[in-house]
């Protein structure tokens, strides 16, 4: 039999990836092909909302993978030295307990006034400027590339530095050039990290890069885990949290019913940022794959040991079994929570910073400025097509 192929598309706008509408059609569990790896190897597919959390959460799933040549959507790929994105238990809970203090819920309430005063201080930028204006260039993107800047302590000079190695290496390479490109500043960014870590050895302070410094000190994790982490979690501080703001933003722009719900107070913020995170499809592609590490029956199929699985978040964001109306945004949603975060071991280290940026923008972007529209027509604002997560390029509005 021979399955079907599937290829990383160049999606306009926040249109859902066709296929995987197809897949959702076809049953939760399904054998596709990739064009990368092993030539046109054969994998599994997730898509169903129960059997995407199985897997998952599963321990017989391995993302320990980088030693093998497994199926993939890209020619090219470019890890992120030792990261956890490809390690599994025991050592991945060890590297993650270094990080996830920093992201805690309690420190998000701790960092909530800073949060309100910094959505205040662009907001008032964005005035100043006047209409029309760049959205993201003026609030979405330095909002969060600020936060995760103080978080790990670096210096405002040098955060622009994030945002470019970001733009350059949570990229879909196309061309060998391109993957030189994000290597060379892989590599750019590790060194900086490198003498950053140096240099917070000896400091005191509670910032992010020293509590690495400290844990590579104290043998908790070793030098390579504490780059290969700072790297992964700075970058993806700034690069998700920014597109996504940009595609919440843009979508509650094209529908003026949820912004009037939203500012008449009959919509709790918080419930609508879930809602938006479930049905926005955040993420180009289908992400990173598993191994079956022994036979494992899932729904109607069963998994061989060295079988490659990908789970598909969005997809089972969109599981009509899990969700009524999937493809549509009810704000009033009851039922399961969403996978936009992930699932398992390998669940997003930041998720309640994320929600944070998002809860203290929209009310007050809106509230304050409530003429807010898009300065052209929606099917004029162009999307990233290589970005990991995508979002628009820029987004211009007027008010």
């Amino acid at each position: 039999m021979r399955h079907p192929v599937y290829r990383p598309p160049d999606i306009p706008g926040l249109e859902f990836d066709p296929f995987l509408t197809q897949a959702l059609a076809q049953g939760p569990v399904m054998k596709i092909r990739l064009p990368q790896g092993a030539a046109l190897a054969e994998c599994w597919l997730v898509t169903g909302y129960e059997e995407t959390r199985f897997v998952a959460s599963d321990p017989r799933f391995s993302r320990d993978i980088t030693k093998r040549a497994f199926p993939t959507m890209n020619r090219h790929l470019i890890p992120m030295g030792a990261s956890v994105s490809f390690i599994d238990p025991p050592d991945h809970t060890r590297i993650r307990s270094v990080v996830t203090p920093a992201f805690s819920a309690g420190r998000m309430q701790e960092l909530r006034p800073r949060a309100e005063a910094l959505v205040t201080q662009l907001l008032d930028g964005l005035e100043a400027v006047g209409p029309p204006a760049d959205l993201i260039e003026q609030v979405i993107s330095p909002l969060p590339l600020t936060l995760i800047g103080e978080i790990f302590g670096i210096d405002p000079a040098e955060r622009p530095r994030l945002r470019r190695w970001a733009e350059g290496i949570l990229v879909r390479p196309r061309t060998e050039q391109d993957a030189a490109h994000a290597r060379a500043l892989r590599d750019e960014a590790a060194a900086h990290f490198h003498d950053l870590l140096d240099r917070r050895r000896a400091s005191s302070g509670d910032d992010l890069m020293t509590v690495f410094a400290h844990a590579v000190e104290e043998r908790q994790i070793s030098e390579d885990e504490a780059l290969a982490m700072a790297s992964l979690t700075a970058l993806n501080g700034w690069h998700p949290v920014r597109n996504n703001l940009a595609n919440m933003v843009f979508t509650l722009l094209r529908r003026p019913h949820l912004v009037k719900a939203l500012s008449g107070g009959d919509i709790p913020v918080a419930q609508l940022v879930e809602e938006l995170l479930r049905w926005i499809p955040h993420k180009n592609g289908i992400g990173q794959p598993r191994v079956a590490t022994e036979d494992v029956a899932l729904g109607e199929a069963t998994i061989r040991a060295g079988d490659y699985v990908y789970v598909q978040y969005w997809a089972a964001n969109r599981d009509p079994a899990a969700f009524t109306r999937p493809a549509e945004i009810d704000a009033d949603r009851s039922g399961p929570p969403h996978l936009a975060f992930g699932h398992g071991p390998h669940y997003c280290v930041a998720p309640h910073l994320a929600r944070l940026q998002a809860q203290l923008l929209l009310p007050a972007l809106f509230t304050r400025l409530p003429a807010l529209c898009l300065a052209v027509p929606a099917d004029e604002v162009a999307f990233q097509l290589d970005a990991l997560i995508r979002g628009p390029i820029t987004l211009p509005v007027a008010w």
